[in-house]
């Protein structure tokens, strides 16, 4: 049999392909037939011509051919019994690109920020042949070249990802695919740095969360010690306190393996707490005192330190001082040294801290201790003379003080007794002397004396 009609046909498009035989045995069994084609779309009709212009048997076969009969196989068959010959038609059916697909590698496992992923655009069938491909991710054009790929993957390149193919009739667009970058990233709400009492919540999320195909595990950590594990992605802080601050990362597992997140510092800012204040007396080496403030705040206190309203140190603005002060700062301590301390020095201490969240005071008075010597009936005697030194002083006398008395540097004695006498002074008891007073609540020492004797 012979065909006539186009092999090239469009999808969608009516097209007709006969089948004819130069001959006709009307009392034969012969019979042309198609072979191959789909009857449900498809109508076939016979004609026989026998006069004096033509013979012939002819078959039409009228179909409507889809992208799926591209390349197909049709068959136009003539048999008589067990005797047969065919022709074959090879369709050629023009169609936009089809099956298209998004072919993802790696395929399996989980995708870490910095690794390399490959997006390759299948096309299962197109005819004629593909010319262009275009990418989109999320809905915005990302390349346009048949293999996508991404090197160094980051948290960004999480999203819905589709090819489209392109050929002289048009175009086929892949169904979309998510590429799920598992990657643990920590934030905080309202910030990471917040006001003591505030409800904060740190959120451990991965890209693509709440679509994610499968349960995920949040271990939470603080300070590197395990904190809590469970499926929460978030840790809530209904008052955040002081406490509370610190260093939070948070790993997050599937079946397919776990991701840290780097960890946040989560900073808690509250007003000074009420300040501690330590007066020191010493009084070795001469009369000395200390004012120690120290305080527990965040953002860091400026203190100050008055006695009796008058400021005398701050760790802010400068503040003239007197030739008998010194002071040192540092981050919430303010150290105040008092020199040649006397009577004049004792008072009510205060210190006050504040920072841009409040402020806070303390206070302690200050009694200072101090000793004296006389000597009797003077400082300057001839030998043989009588004489006496008396220690005396001021401050708490409520325990009965002890009286240790000093000769160029030497010590004497230790007495319950303020007086140290001299029923005959010799020439070899002269020097410069000195006593201490010591209490329950501290010492004191008098300055040095000198006592000649002619």
């Amino acid at each position: 049999p012979s065909v006539t009609g186009s092999e090239e046909v469009t999808e969608g498009q009516s097209s007709t392909l006969e089948c004819s035989t130069p001959y006709v045995c009307p009392a034969g069994d012969i019979i042309l037939r198609w072979e191959g084609y789909d009857p449900r779309v498809s109508e076939v009709s016979g004609r026989v011509q026998l006069d004096t212009s033509r013979v012939s048997q002819q078959v039409k076969l009228t179909s409507s051919f889809s992208w799926e009969d591209h390349s197909k196989k049709l068959l136009c068959r003539v048999s008589d019994g067990s005797k047969m010959a065919s022709t074959e038609v090879v369709l050629r059916v023009r169609h936009t690109p089809k099956d298209t697909r998004v072919s993802l590698s790696p395929s399996s496992g989980n995708i870490g920020v910095g690794d390399t992923v490959t997006l390759s655009c299948q096309v299962g069938s197109s005819h004629p042949p593909v010319s262009g491909y275009h990418w989109y991710k999320d809905g915005v054009a990302v390349g346009t070249q048949r293999v996508l790929e991404l090197w160094k993957v980051r948290r960004e390149d999480h999203g819905r990802y589709h090819c489209e193919a392109q050929n002289a009739l048009g175009t086929g667009a892949s169904p979309p695919v998510t590429l799920r970058v598992f990657s643990a990233e920590i934030s905080a709400s309202p910030a990471a740095k917040v006001l003591e009492g505030t409800a904060t919540t740190l959120s451990c999320d991965v890209p693509g969360r709440e679509g994610h195909p499968e349960e995920l595990t949040y271990t939470w950590f603080k300070n590197g010690a395990w904190l809590q594990e469970g499926p929460a992605h978030t840790l809530a802080f209904p008052a955040v306190a002081a406490g509370d601050a610190g260093y939070y990362s948070c790993q997050v597992t599937n079946s397919q393996g776990s991701d840290t997140a780097q960890a946040i510092s989560l900073s808690v800012t509250y007003p000074p707490r009420i300040p501690t204040l330590t007066l020191f007396q010493e009084t070795q080496g001469g009369r000395l005192v200390i004012v120690l403030c120290t305080v527990d705040s965040h953002p860091p206190a400026t203190l100050a330190i008055d006695r009796d309203g008058t400021v005398l140190a701050t760790s802010g603005a400068e503040v003239a001082l007197r030739q008998r002060l010194s002071v040192t700062a540092s981050r919430n301590s303010l150290r105040l040294e008092i020199r040649d301390a006397g009577a004049r020095d004792s008072g009510k201490y205060g210190c006050t801290a504040s920072n841009a969240h409040g402020n806070a005071s303390a206070t302690k008075v200050l009694v200072t201790r101090t000793a004296g010597l006389q000597i009797q009936p003077s400082a300057e005697v001839t030998e043989g003379t009588a004489v006496t030194l008396t220690c005396v002083g001021t401050g708490d006398m409520a325990e009965k003080p002890l009286y240790t008395w000093y000769r160029n540097g030497r010590r004497l004695q230790e007495t319950s007794f303020p007086t140290l006498e001299f029923p005959s002074v010799r020439g070899d008891d002269a020097g410069a002397f000195q006593c201490r007073i010591r209490s329950g609540n501290g010492s004191d020492a008098s300055e040095a004396v000198p006592l000649r004797v002619l």
